[in-house]
């Protein structure tokens, strides 16, 4: 089969490692791809190709199906979904993966997000959604303060402002809704109480009818170590978790998807892709603080290092909707990916820096070093953004598998590198 991998990150290079892993998979193209993609190999030896459309370039990107007619498209970030690449590839007799866009408002729009769940009694936070800052400050007065502030669209995985008191609430409002810091995606926002407990990303695999769950993850968005700093697109994750039983884990995906689905049947939404709900665990139950409508950041990189089956044969099930036919199957093993990115990142920061160590690095057992934002110049690495690399092990423990993924990171260098130290620390004794 020929595929189409639309995306740059750490997640789509995951996303094309283990579909280059398939019997099946004769050719795959990246658009626009990163330097880590190029190095990957389908069966046979042949050799993946980057193409340099960007992922949100739809009409440049269609061109090049019609003209190269993969076998299956598959998406991997969340705005070319949300500008519904897949309602005008499908449109033109492609074979696409991932939701449509009327089923991608679960992440572009946290306001149709929230509204969705109160409507169809799925657990979630106390919420309002506003554009009015003086009404949204009342409210987040009658939370104390204590509140999340959410862009309602799409803001890079950090449109979300966390605040203790109401002097940091009012200064989130007046961020989002007075100077426009989101630009378009916050001309309205959601404010949500703040829930105590440990935060879980739980990812499900749909076809419109069935939803199967994945094992439980946690991401680290805080820039810092101890969950301080600036929220990120993600510094690091582990999985399994330990904070739910295989039973605990199954009724939490019940009591969460369950709902979803009558939902989107009575809202008549056909979701086919990765639903990836962001779950506090409460101590009155698990409570949904948002939906994202495709794989995690670098919660991706995790899974496909624990997931034995073929990739290629469960996105063909999704878009058939024979999901149903298919048992996942998971290593036993734990799976770390710790992020390295740019020093500054995710405020200002600088490219084009060499990254060495590399090869040191991926000649360790059982690691892979997925990429993000790299760039290939005169066959040398190079730094193109601000996470950059995604280093990930897996080991018979949780602490096995930290430990190789850091002793890999020790061996990859470049200017003013920045790594978070305590990626599962959360999980492990201290």
């Amino acid at each position: 089969m020929k595929l189409l991998v639309i995306g740059s990150g750490g997640r789509e290079h995951a996303l094309v490692w283990k579909l280059a892993r398939s019997p099946r998979a004769r050719q795959i193209w990246c658009a626009p791809g990163n330097a880590g993609m190029a190095l990957e190999d389908c069966p046979g030896k042949v050799r993946v190709s980057c193409i340099p459309i960007s992922a949100e370039n739809l009409a440049e990107l269609l061109a090049f199906a019609l003209e190269n007619r993969p076998d299956l498209i598959v998406v991997g970030p969340d705005n070319p979904l949300s500008l519904g690449i897949v309602d005008l590839f499908e449109k033109n007799g492609l074979r696409i993966w991932g939701p449509n866009q009327q089923a991608a408002q679960f992440e572009s729009s946290k306001v149709f997000s929230q509204n969705f769940m109160e409507r169809h009694g799925i657990p979630t936070a106390r919420a309002g959604t506003f554009d009015d800052p003086r009404l949204a400050l009342c409210f987040a007065q009658e939370l104390g303060g204590r509140c999340a502030v959410k862009a309602d669209g799409l803001a890079f995985g950090k449109g979300v402002l966390i605040c203790h008191n109401l002097d940091e609430a009012h200064a989130a409002i007046d961020d989002i809704l007075v100077r426009h810091s989101f630009g378009a995606a916050g001309t309205q926002i959601v404010i949500q109480e703040l829930l105590d407990g440990p935060e879980i990303s739980l990812h499900a695999l749909c076809d419109g009818v069935t939803a199967t769950l994945f094992p439980t993850a946690q991401d680290h968005k805080r820039a810092l170590e101890s969950d301080q700093g600036l929220n990120t697109g993600g510094m690091g994750t582990y999985s399994p978790t330990p904070f739910l039983s295989h039973a605990e884990l199954e009724a939490t995906g019940r009591r969460i998807l369950d709902p979803w689905l009558k939902g989107c049947a009575a809202e008549g939404i056909v979701f086919k892709g990765i639903l990836y709900p962001g779950v506090m665990l409460t101590a009155t139950g698990p409570k949904v603080l948002e939906f994202n409508a495709r794989f995690g950041d670098p919660e991706t990189q995790v899974y496909l290092m624990r997931l034995e089956n073929d990739l290629l044969d469960l996105l063909e099930a999704s878009v058939a909707g024979t999901l149903a036919q298919h048992e996942l199957h998971w290593s036993p093993q734990a799976a770390v990916c710790v992020v390295m990115a740019s020093g500054g990142y995710p405020s200002h920061f600088t490219k084009g820096h060499v990254i060495t160590g590399l090869d040191r690095a991926a000649a360790l057992p059982n690691v892979k070093v997925f990429h993000a934002a790299t760039a290939s110049k005169n066959n040398t690495v190079m730094t193109n953004g601000g996470r950059v690399l995604g280093v990930t092990a897996l080991g018979a423990t949780l602490a096995e598998a930290q430990a190789a993924a850091y002793q890999a990171v020790d061996l990859i260098h470049f200017e003013g590198s920045h790594v978070r130290r305590d990626i599962a620390a959360k999980a492990l004794p201290c």
